[in-house]
């Protein structure tokens, strides 16, 4: 069983993630619309990445005896600048979302809830991953400037990502 106020701090956490999916489904449209396929499918494979961690965290939540609150979504950008610019709005928002996982860790660790502080190991490691792979596609973005040949073989690598692996049902 989880606190009132770790429950509050969970179900506030499941709001920022559907937000990330949502931010990543509109990068994925930003993306499509101004003719990068390769950079639409990986944001889309990321915003089902995140939909995998909104359910992952909100059957925690029902597992421990919580409550879900699910509040409204902010809506995302339309828009996102050039293919670097999306990336490294990529990379401060796993950035961000990194600083959410841990202050949740303190929490956790500030109840003695061992449980949670378990569940939350897995996000930590997650979070590491997740920066890098952004960092894994900024780098190049950023050694290839404007050329648009090296943009074009970007994309088609970035095509290539393979769709999040399930995490396991309850």
């Amino acid at each position: 069983m989880i606190s009132e106020k770790m429950q509050e701090a969970l179900n506030e956490q499941v709001n920022k993630e559907f937000y990330s999916a949502y931010m990543y489904l509109a990068m994925s449209a930003y993306c499509d619309t101004i003719g990068l396929p390769g950079f639409s499918s990986w944001m889309r494979l990321q915003f089902e990445e995140e939909s995998l961690h909104v359910t992952k965290m909100f059957d925690y939540i029902l597992d421990q005896g919580g409550q879900i609150h699910l509040k409204p979504i902010e809506e995302p950008p339309k828009a996102y600048g050039t293919p670097l610019e999306v990336f490294e709005t990529t990379l401060e928002h796993e950035q961000y979302v990194t600083r959410l996982i841990h202050k949740l860790m303190g929490l956790a660790v500030e109840e003695q809830d061992y449980a949670t502080q378990t569940f939350l190991q897995w996000y930590i490691t997650e979070q590491v991953e997740e920066e890098s792979n952004v960092n894994n596609v900024v780098a190049p973005l950023r050694m290839v400037g404007d050329d648009k040949g090296g943009l074009m073989m970007i994309d088609q690598q970035l095509a290539q990502r393979l769709p999040p692996l399930p995490i396991a049902p309850k």
